[in-house]
Formats: C-alpha cells, structure tokens, sequence
C-alpha cells in the first residue's frame, strides 16, 4: 500500500491548521481520510511558480493549486514587489479574465488584494481578451497587470498571466523578483483580502474602442478588403472571450459577411462541444468547419479561451478545407505583410521581425530576402515582448509570432494577439482573392520561392511528480548522449539552451548561445532539419519539434513532396525512440 510522504502531510495539516476557509479544510481532510496519497502528493509537493506563462495549475486545494490562496499570494508578492520597485508613486494595476469556470472568482479576488495594498485597479467588469488586457496596462500607464486565464488548457485549470509596465509578461530577472516576493511569505495571514472599494475603478468599452482604433491603423490592404467585403468568414470562439471583440474587429476592418459558429458563441468555462478547447487540436474546429461546409465560406477561424492564439482552415486546390499549422499561418503573415510594407515603399531598412526558436526557419529566410532583421528568441510569447521594449523607438516591429498559433501584429501590445491576429488573416484572405489567388496558393507559392518546410509537433503527457521525473530523465539522456543520426542524415550540431553552448560535432569545438538560459535541446542534421525538445514550462508534457526541409519542384509536385517530408519526419521521431 503506498505510503504518505512525511512533508506532504504536514503541508496538508498546515492548512488544516490555517486561517483558510472551511469548505478548502474539508475537501483537504478528505483527501486524507480517502487515502487518496497520488492526489494529496500532486497537490502539496510543490509550490506553484512562474513559468513561460505564469501561473498555471489545476484548480483545487494545495500549495501547487490554482485557487484562492495562492492567487492571493501570488499577488500580494507581485504587490510587495511593485512597491519596492516604484517607491513613492502611485501604482495603478489593470485586471482582466476570460471565460473560465471561477475566472471571474479569481480576477475579484486579485483586485482585493491589489486594493488592500492602496495599489490602484482598473478592472475589466466583464471578460475580455488577453491582448486586450496588455494594451490597456500600456494604455493606462499602469505598472503590472494580471490576467486569470489558462489559455488552451483543458477545463480543470485556470492560471494567472502576470505583465509588466511594458504591457508584456514579466521575463528575468523581474518574473524571479516577483517569486522571491512570494516566497517570503511565511503564512497566508499576511495576505491582505479584504477589499478597499474606492481603489478599484470599473472599465470596458472605452478601452474596446481605443484598442479597436488602434489596430485598425495597422491595416495594409484597405482596398482589396473594400472589394473583397463580402467574404465569406466563419468565425467561433470556443466558448471563449474571442466572441467579445474578434467580430468586432472584423467588421471594423470591413468584413460584412461573418458567420458565427452558434454552438460555440456561449462563453462557457465547461466548453461543452470541444474535448478540449486547443485551437492546435483538429477535433475543435470540427464544428466551425461543418458550418464553412455548408455555407461554402472562403475562411475558417477559431480562437483559444483567452482569444490570444487563432487556428484557420481555408480551401485546397481540390476546394476541400484543410487546417494550417501554426508555422504554415505565421509563414502567411509574415510573407504577406513584409511584400506589403515593400511594395508600400515602407521598408527603410530599420524593420524587424521575431520568432522563436521552435518556430519555422521559413520565416528567417522570408525576411533575409527582403533585408528585414529576424530576431529569434527562446520559447514563449514573453520573450519576444521582451525584444519589442528593448527595441522600442530605435527599430521598427512589424510583426512576429510562433508554432503555437500565436502571432502579433503592431506595436499596440506586447503579448500575442488573435484579434489582430484573425483582422489580418482576413484582410489577406481578402488580398489574395482580389488577386485571383487562395491562401492556400500563396502558401505554395512561398513553398516554390523558398523551399517546403514541414514541421510536426508531437507531445507526450506525463503527470505528476512521477510524471515531472521521467521528464527530467528524458532530458538527460538527450543531452549526454546525443543521437548520431537522425532520419538517415548525420547529427551535425547540438544545441543546449541550459549550458547556452552550441557544439560542432563534426570537430567537438563549441559557441556560446547569446539567450538566457532555458531547458531546451536542438539537434541539427547535415541536411538542414532540425528537433527541439523541451519541457513544456505550463503543463506537464515534454514536446519535441521536428522541421524539414526540401525543395519544392512545381505546384505539380506539392502533394507528393509533402509526403515525402511527412515520412522523414516520422523517421527522425523514431530515431529518437519517439
């Protein structure tokens, strides 16, 4: 019979023994009368912490659960460290959440803890989107800002996204300031809840609008978009915040003919129609996809919980609805946008874009060939805001994103954005049409121009603290003893983000990596693909990410060199033992 570990119960009994609500000691003692060890040792191994996104966890009781008391904490660390940051200054704070089950719970208890600080809140009285959020932190020349969300992540969690003045997400050294802040404190008694009323200030449409306005500007093809108004668009949210301003910057930029996917319109914390509602999962556009289907739309798009990532499908040459990956959608963006700017003589030479690590080298060749700067960062959205403040008045952003079907258009906000995001998959949906073309040719024709880059995600769960360890295990085994070959061609070089060195090993000499230390490895074979494995810093998974490469001979040739790559993929996954 499994047996409790000793600290597991005395965290339990710690708050058994607190000054936590009633109905949180009952549910924890009854873990403990159920002999339900996996799910106490789940609960209270660990302290939740900061990762790529923030907090994230399942919700229920325990130190390592999304709920009342570690939200409190979490905040009153971010509160006791804005104000040894900002001594002496009015500190104002903006709050939002999405559709979540107890979202709106957890967004009220952040704005009493804020309050009881004397920090100023402007609360979003209802859901709102992620972007919107850190638009309105830039916009209301607030220090911080939270958002209650966890994203894609199925119904059982819920998570809280923490930015800085910048309106992106707190990176290094201020996200382990924040933890140090949460850290110190020693006993839940020192978290203020009780809310001061006259420090919270209500807001909503006056920042729709202003964010509206804002992106709105950004439009580059206004006349394709004026011709093109009636394009068929089919739209759902997922249950989500999407619904609450992606029609509206449709119809904005002048899309008249947007179709609601009805069954998913509802904001919806169980999201009842989806298993879960990951624009990356093909099962949760099914319904929008149907809907296209039957009204021969020209464009599919669906957009996460949070309405920060948007999945599309759009028609082949054989006019049947095929989903685009996140690579294949940023490649789109960035190709559309950057012929754009050029052919507007709006390229000076002081442009750039970013990407991540993980996402498509397409777009690095995109750029090179029209002599715009590409940026490439560690995983995670965070990151890439992080390069747009530090470039911020001396160079030019025009857009960037990554695999995970998140992308940013502008300079407006500093985390991704799938109402921009949807807004300018439609104006080029509407470009190419008006040019007698497809998103699906443009994408060949990038292919044709560029090379055929096939990436595949494949992620594997494993659970828990057992779980976290094999994880670790994994990772070990890759970086002290990496595959010789990998899909037939030799491993050339090796990329270990943790030790930030890139090692030739042809000749075993080394470079340094000039990014911040992360968990990640990136093997690199002498035909030019490329496997990244990396734990996943918001759940419990470790993902691997292949890309290949070749060239593409005529359009003629696209379905069979597509499955040529797909089996090198597959080839190279199995070398790793995946």
């Amino acid at each position: 019979m499994q047996e409790l570990d000793p600290t597991i119960l005395q965290k339990a009994n710690q708050w058994l023994e607190g000054n936590y609500d009633a109905d949180v000691k009952q549910a924890v003692q009854k873990l403990i009368d159920d002999k339900a060890y996996t799910e106490l040792t789940d609960s209270f191994y660990k302290n939740l912490e900061f990762g790529t996104g923030g907090l994230r966890g399942l919700m229920g009781p325990g130190s390592n659960r999304i709920n009342k008391y570690t939200i409190g904490a979490a905040t009153q660390g971010l509160a006791n460290y804005l104000k040894k940051t900002y001594p002496n200054e009015t500190i104002k704070v903006a709050i939002a959440h999405d559709s979540r089950n107890n979202s709106d719970v957890l967004a009220g208890i952040t704005a009493d803890v804020f309050s009881a600080n004397d920090i100023h809140v402007y609360f979003f009285k209802e859901l709102r989107p992620t972007p919107e959020l850190s638009f309105a932190v830039r916009h209301l020349g607030c220090k911080s800002g939270v958002m209650l969300t966890a994203s894609h992540n199925p119904k059982e969690y819920n998570g809280y996204k923490a930015y800085g003045a910048d309106g992106g997400q707190f990176v290094a050294p201020h996200d382990e300031a924040v933890m140090k802040e949460v850290a110190a404190i020693a006993s839940i008694d020192e978290v203020k809840f009780t809310r001061k009323d006259a420090n919270v200030e209500l807001m909503g449409e006056e920042i729709d609008k202003l964010y509206l306005d804002a992106i709105t500007t950004l439009s580059v093809s206004p006349e394709a978009i004026q011709r093109q108004k009636n394009l068929k668009i089919v739209y759902s949210p997922l249950h989500g915040t999407g619904i609450t301003m992606v029609p509206k910057a449709l119809k904005q930029f002048g899309f008249e003919n947007v179709i609601l996917v009805e069954e998913q319109s509802t904001p919806d914390g169980n999201f009842p129609t989806v298993v879960y509602p990951n624009p990356e999962e093909r099962e949760a556009l099914t319904l929008a996809i149907k809907k296209a289907q039957e009204t021969d739309a020209d464009l599919v798009m669906a957009t996460d919980p949070d309405a920060d990532r948007v999945a599309i499908a759009v028609k082949n040459n054989n006019n049947e609805f095929v989903l685009l990956n996140g690579n294949q959608i940023a490649s789109l963006l960035i190709s559309y946008l950057l012929s754009a700017w050029q052919q507007k003589g709006k390229l000076t030479g002081n442009e750039y874009i970013v990407k991540t690590i993980v996402t498509t080298y397409l777009i690095d060749a995109i750029a090179k060939s029209k002599d715009v700067k590409c940026y490439n960062t560690l995983t995670g959205f965070k990151y890439i805001g992080e390069v747009m403040t530090e470039l911020e008045g001396n160079q030019t952003f025009i857009g960037g994103g990554e695999e995970s079907f998140g992308y940013l258009i502008g300079e407006f906000v500093r985390d991704k954005d799938a109402v921009v995001s949807s807004a300018f998959i439609a104006e080029m949906t509407a470009f190419y049409k008006d040019n007698g073309s497809s998103l699906f040719e443009a994408l060949v024709d990038i292919y044709l121009e560029y090379g055929f880059y096939k990436e595949k995600l494949i992620s594997i769960t494993k659970k828990g603290k057992t779980g976290a360890e094999e994880i670790v295990a994994m990772m070990d085994k890759y970086r002290n003893n990496p595959p010789a070959t990998l899909g037939g061609s030799k491993v050339v070089a090796l990329k270990d983000y943790e030790k930030r060195v890139e090692t030739n090993l042809t000749d075993n000499t080394t470079t340094p990596i000039e990014l911040p230390q992360s968990d990640v490895l990136q093997f690199i074979t002498e035909d030019g693909s490329i496997v990244s494995a990396r734990p996943s810093g918001t759940e419990p998974k470790i993902k691997f990410y292949c890309s290949v490469n070749t060239k593409l001979a005529n359009k003629d040739a696209y379905a069979e060199t597509e499955k040529q790559l797909d089996a090198k993929v597959d080839a190279l996954m199995k070398d790793l033992g995946i």
